[in-house]
């Protein structure tokens, strides 16, 4: 790389500025495109994915948002490819376009009412679009950014590009706060939903406009007229002498860690105040507003001070803390969310008795007829209410002692049986109407979330110039997307889908937090294995990751 090296031109303050800002603005507008699917969740059920039962709608809503992870490694293939060998700069203009072109697609299908099955397939193929570019965005982003900066400043540059994911988020509430305080809710609902994925077009044009000032990745320009990029990008990832071990911690011990605890702080406590808790919808969305833009600049701190102690300390004190708390902050949110619920819970313990009495979630897709204990088991958990199973001869529902009959219609009519079984658990002290928690609960709500989006800033906040100087920079977009995505892919990705069905089958809203335990648990041990030690390192030609010792100055 020494011809490379001797081409490469330091950038100035100003140009340093201009791509921070473009890039961050960029991927505020791309994940903004990214997450208004799963901000509007609800919405996207009832128009796209009807179902008379509340469980599958949801589920059938995460599965089309895990779908467009699921897509994200090909994108990352793909567009790594054309970054390594085209350059940075023109593969992040074309992933930026698809995505604005694919969601703004979202807001213009029409409803299932209207065209049948052809609207979920439509919203599948635009989510399998959107997966695409995102595999291509952020590794883009980050190396552009990271590729600008001074060795001892790229963990404080490239966590703008961290807390611009969060800012997507954030971005997202924003709009769809200000959609619901201009449209009606009924018209809202019927079709003021789709004006946030229509705007994405107007982001678009400004996404463009300022990724067109930038001019190229002063490395890929030294490389390329060095003559030293790679020829297959995507083979010599694979076969780069260290790369597969480098790839292997990248996998499990930077993404696995930093997506799961991402998805659990911001999706998971979404949809668990918002459809457990039965929160107010506007009043979650504005305490999350709040938490994700406080916490934006949690990421700032975290990629500043991990250019003093490395990249790696953050990363294991962030996994070790979410072992830790995770549990108890999911608790203590519920009791100050929904402490009527719990209460009632508690002083009159819901008990089902019967045989079979497993729940199956997909059931009505796969047209499975469904034991009458699982439909009971099932209602209680989209009612958020918690509950325990005895085996019995014969159906029963008990709470706090007293039988509660059953309606004669409950066994094939899920609109009966929830309003049936909410109507017995009403009279018995359980309170089903939304809720607006007093204000004191409110702040510790978002005193918790801002807890989360710690735990997260401190596993995310320094990952691009860590992925950075993990790989050598010929093949650095392909070898840092490929993992990246396939662990935000399918680990992250796939999140809410698999915490739903675990939720689903044991009814114990809580159970879904294991399976970020579980990857943030392996996830730690391989980066307390395999990430270095001490202050940041460029990446060297070695078999091994980058060894311990100063930045390159």
């Amino acid at each position: 790389m020494a011809g490379a090296a001797a081409l490469q031109r330091e950038p100035t303050e100003k140009e340093i500025r201009l791509v921070i800002a473009a890039s961050s603005a960029g991927t505020i507008f791309e994940w903004y495109d990214f997450f208004i699917y799963g901000t509007l969740a609800g919405l996207i059920g009832a128009a796209f994915f009807p179902s008379g039962n509340e469980t599958l709608q949801i589920l059938l809503v995460w599965a089309g948002f895990a779908v467009g992870f699921g897509f994200r490694p090909l994108g990352a293939i793909l567009f790594g490819y054309l970054g390594d060998r085209l350059g940075r700069k023109y593969t992040f203009l074309v992933t930026v376009t698809l995505m604005g072109i694919a969601t703004a697609g979202v807001g213009l299908i029409p409803s299932a009412a209207s065209i049948g099955l052809a609207a979920p397939i439509i919203v599948i193929g635009l989510r399998i679009l959107q997966g695409l570019a995102l595999g291509g965005e952020y590794g883009g982003a980050a190396i552009y950014v990271a590729e600008h900066a001074p060795p001892e400043k790229r963990g404080f540059y490239t966590s703008f590009i961290q807390a611009s994911v969060v800012g997507g988020f954030v971005l997202s509430i924003i709009v769809v706060l200000a959609c619901r305080a201009i449209i009606p809710a009924d018209d809202f609902a019927e079709w003021g939903w789709r004006i946030p994925f229509l705007l994405s077009i107007a982001l678009l044009g400004i996404s463009l406009w300022m990724r067109l000032k930038l001019s190229e990745s002063p490395v890929f320009q030294a490389m390329k007229e060095a003559g030293e990029t790679s020829s297959n990008p995507f083979k010599e990832s694979l076969t780069y002498p260290g790369n597969p071990k480098r790839i292997f911690v990248a996998l499990f011990g930077i993404t696995g860690i930093l997506t799961t605890i991402w998805y659990t702080s911001f999706f998971s406590s979404l949809s668990f105040l918002r459809r457990d808790m039965r929160v107010d919808e506007s009043t979650v969305e504005w305490i999350l507003l709040i938490a994700g833009f406080i916490s934006m600049s949690f990421y700032i701190v975290v990629g500043k001070w991990s250019d003093r102690v490395g990249r790696k300390k953050p990363i294991i004190i962030g996994a070790i803390a979410t072992l830790a708390l995770l549990f108890p902050i999911f608790w203590t949110m519920g009791s100050l969310a929904n402490p009527g619920l719990a209460q009632a819970a508690k002083d009159n313990p819901v008990v089902v008795t019967g045989q079979n009495c497993t729940t199956d979630p997909f059931a009505d897709l796969f047209d499975r007829e469904q034991s009458g204990c699982g439909k009971i088991l099932e209602t209680l958990t989209a009612s958020g209410v918690a509950y325990t199973v005895e085996e019995g001869e014969t159906l029963g529902l008990t709470v706090g002692g007293e039988e509660v009959a059953l309606g004669a219609n409950w066994a094939g009519d899920p609109a009966a049986r929830r309003d049936g079984l909410q109507d017995a658990l009403s009279s018995r002290g359980f309170d089903f109407s939304k809720q607006r928690p007093p204000l004191a609960n409110i702040l510790g709500i978002g005193a918790l979330l801002l807890v989360c989006g710690m735990l997260s800033a401190l596993t995310y906040g320094s990952v691009a110039a860590l992925l950075t100087e993990m790989f050598p920079a010929k093949i650095r977009y392909s070898s840092m997307s490929i993992p990246y995505h396939i662990g935000a892919g399918y680990l992250g990705g796939f999140l809410p889908l698999i915490a739903g069905i675990i939720v689903a089958r044991t009814g114990d809203v809580y159970a879904g937090l294991w399976y970020t335990m579980a990857v943030v648990a392996f996830g730690l041990i391989v980066a307390w294995w395999g990430l270095p030690d001490g202050p940041p390192t460029d990446f060297e030609e070695s078999n091994e990751l980058p060894p311990v010792g100063p930045a390159t100055p």
